[in-house]
């Protein structure tokens, strides 16, 4: 199935200029949806993956099943004021404003194996602000997924010395 047939887009979302990738569309579908899940975690079905760290909230929606999946643990990164434990934050820059993301201190520990999933790969400042959570954390990053990777931002180069795997390209 060709998943990039799954994904609407959505012009001037959030705001003017942008053209927002909808993965509802892709989440409606049940076919698609497990073929994402399952196209994903195969990629990293033999890295003895110990966690995977996901990003609020779409990241969450890919994130929980591939960890169940790979029998690896779930660390969430939210936004501020959503953990309730001691946390870890981090801000960044976004393609459009700046963000703060948190993680518990105690969700990552030194020397695990993780897998970071997202649903998107734009600019790449999200995922730099989670890389740099989890060395603080001294886990092991053995991989970064994506559903969706726009190229044409160059999100890539900012994760450069990680594995990135993105199941669709624009």
């Amino acid at each position: 199935m060709d998943l990039k047939q799954k994904i609407r887009d959505i012009p001037d979302f959030p705001k003017r200029g942008i053209i927002f990738k909808d993965i509802t569309t892709l989440l409606d579908d049940a076919a698609a949806f497990k073929q994402s899940v399952d196209d994903l975690a195969a990629h990293y079905a033999d890295k003895n993956i110990d966690v995977v760290a996901c990003v609020e909230a779409r990241g969450f929606i890919f994130g929980a099943p591939i960890a169940y999946k790979l029998g690896a643990g779930l660390a969430v990164i939210r936004k501020p004021g959503k953990l309730p434990y001691k946390t870890h934050a981090m801000s960044y820059d976004l393609e459009y404003g700046t963000d703060t993301l948190h993680i518990h201190q105690d969700a990552i520990t030194p020397g695990q194996r993780v897998l970071i999933i997202d649903d998107l790969l734009a600019t790449g400042g999200t995922i730099g602000a989670v890389i740099q959570m989890i060395e603080q954390l001294k886990g092991n990053i053995i991989g970064i997924g994506f559903l969706i990777e726009l190229g044409f931002l160059n999100g890539r180069d900012k994760l450069a010395g990680h594995e990135i795997f993105s199941l669709i390209n624009y």
